[in-house]
């Protein structure tokens, strides 16, 4: 019998792969499970990103830190830590991470969307 693979097997086995695109861009992932916290309540840690030929980070996924809140208004917020980075110098808009699968989709959709700018 074949054991069918989960979309969070998925996610963590791809942890470490660096996927070769055309023209010398390139992807870079990482995944991997900790303890649920405040910031990561679903408990996966995460780096999904787009690289140019230089190594210069255009796209990324990510829960490494909280989005920066608003100058004004945060009383109270939670401090959303899954976000995305759109370009080099963005230092991220939340995320809503639903689970694996629609990350992995998002991200792949979204490395999509960049190409067309390149073509």
């Amino acid at each position: 019998m074949v054991k069918r693979q989960t979309d969070l097997d998925t996610l963590l086995d791809l942890h470490g792969e660096i996927l070769v695109q055309e023209g010398g861009h390139w992807i870079k992932i990482e995944a991997w499970t900790v303890e649920p916290s405040e910031g990561i309540p679903h408990g996966i840690r995460y780096s999904l990103t787009l690289h140019d030929p230089k190594g210069k980070r255009i796209l990324g996924y990510d829960n490494a830190h909280a989005v920066e809140p608003p100058k004004r208004g945060f009383a109270g917020r939670r401090l959303e830590y899954d976000h995305v980075h759109r370009h080099a110098k963005d230092k991220g808009v939340a995320y809503e991470f639903s689970f694996a699968g629609q990350l992995l989709t998002d991200f792949f959709n979204e490395v999509d969307n960049v190409w067309q700018c390149f073509t």
